[in-house]
């Protein structure tokens, strides 16, 4: 038959060939990189084109038959093409030419071209080849599920389970990737409250909590004119009523209820004992994601941490989650920092107690934040003893300089610029 045709015909059909080929090609690299939670999303909407790649795509074994087998096909009819024209250019010595001039325009053409501009813009290869390959589908079917058939017993011999698959569930850290390579399509500052979500199973109450060493509250044992002045000076709206030692929590008291029972005559400590509320205690420990839940479920927006033994480490309210999610509810956050107090030789003079999370935050320093909470503590952590005034060391490539040391603490430290780019940097 094919001899029965004109060279003009036979190279007509070669390059219809050759196209076809390479449909094949770019319509299994594009289907196969099309973002499957964009498909989704598309499918959802009704796009007409996604609809269909997704229904494809649910079965990705016949699909891959069906594109194998149609674009085998169309290369063995290339090759016996190629043989006929080359053979009627050159002769019986065409046998080396053919091969090397069939294989430079099949990976050209057929190849290389269309798989690169599938992956480049999949969703424009794919989408316009489904309205060939889906009724191609219901054609060919029957050869496809023999094919399978075949590859299913292959699998097994091989002990090869084909309905295990990656799962398409993407992981935090790959979700964080995402996020981050968002670029321009999500706000910065939306960027950082997704990461801050994504963040809060890797933060426990312990690093953002209160330390008991800080912590501002009512003894109930006081006079009656200072429990008055506590009340009406205070920052806080919610305060720790305790009884002679922080440890003895008698429960939480919230300044609003108490803002009319301030201005009566008979306000006393019984009248405010009785608007407290019983404390709530989390295990130390506990992650953030975990602890804003419970604050959810407890309807509550403090609670006092404890260790394993019940004794109390610190507080922790729902507002200091919330900042680890949207930032700061201040636009100045070194205003409300009073543990750092820069220099003009552009140090910091950073009191040791200064939670090291705060100031990695405020900063944007890299102090490591998987051992002690506080400048103090690392310091202390790095030095193994408790150290002299003028003792100097460097912590994340920022030299340190002890300034004041009182008892078994360190009160206050000078802190320089980091020497080390790459650190500083986070690179």
């Amino acid at each position: 038959m094919l001899n029965d045709l004109s060279l003009a015909a036979l190279f007509i059909i070669f390059i219809i060939l050759i196209l076809i080929s390479g449909f094949f090609s770019g319509s299994e690299t594009s289907l196969m990189t099309l973002n499957r939670y964009r498909l989704r999303h598309l499918a959802k909407d009704k796009h007409r084109g996604a609809i269909r790649a997704q229904r494809l795509l649910e079965k990705p074994d016949r699909l891959i038959g069906l594109i194998l087998i149609g674009n085998n096909a169309v290369n063995i009819m290339i090759t016996l093409l190629a043989a006929v024209i080359m053979l009627r250019l050159f002769g019986e010595l065409s046998v080396i030419a053919s091969t090397i001039i069939l294989t430079v325009i099949m990976v050209l053409f057929a190849e290389v071209t269309p798989k690169t501009l599938a992956a480049l813009r999949p969703e424009r290869f794919a989408f316009p080849s489904t309205i060939i390959l889906a009724p191609l589908m219901k054609l060919a079917f029957p050869l496809v599920w023999l094919v399978n058939q075949f590859t299913n017993i292959l699998f097994k011999l091989l002990k090869i389970d084909v309905n295990q698959s990656d799962s398409l569930h993407l992981t935090q850290d790959e979700l964080r990737t995402v996020v981050l390579e968002s670029g321009n399509l999500i706000p910065r500052a939306h960027q950082d409250m997704l990461l801050g979500i994504l963040g809060l199973d890797q933060v426990s109450v312990d690093d953002i909590m209160v330390p008991r060493g800080e912590l501002v509250g009512i003894d109930i044992q006081d006079d009656w004119d200072t429990i008055i002045d506590m009340l009406q000076n205070s920052q806080h709206t919610r305060l720790p009523v305790y009884e002679g030692d922080i440890d003895n929590i008698i429960g939480i008291v919230h300044l609003r209820r108490i803002l009319k029972l301030l201005h009566q005559n008979n306000f006393n400590k019984e009248s405010l004992l009785k608007t407290v509320r019983e404390p709530y205690f989390v295990p130390e420990g506990t992650s953030l994601n975990t602890q804003l839940l419970n604050f959810q479920r407890a309807k509550r927006r403090i609670a006092l941490v404890v260790d394993e033994y019940g004794e109390l480490q610190g507080l922790v309210t729902l507002e200091d989650i919330l900042e680890e999610i949207v930032g700061e509810f201040t636009t100045d956050p070194a205003a409300n920092f009073r543990e750092v107090h820069p220099q003009k030789d552009g140090t910091w003079l950073v009191d040791g107690t200064a939670n090291i999370r705060e100031l990695n935050k405020l900063l944007n320093w890299k102090l490591p934040t998987d051992g002690p909470k506080t400048l103090n503590g690392l310091l202390l952590e790095q030095l193994e003893s408790i150290p002299e005034p003028g003792t100097s060391l460097k912590i994340a490539g920022h030299p340190i300089d002890i300034l004041q040391s009182s008892g078994n603490v360190v009160k206050t430290a000078r802190i320089y610029p980091s020497l080390d780019k790459d650190i500083e940097t986070g690179e």
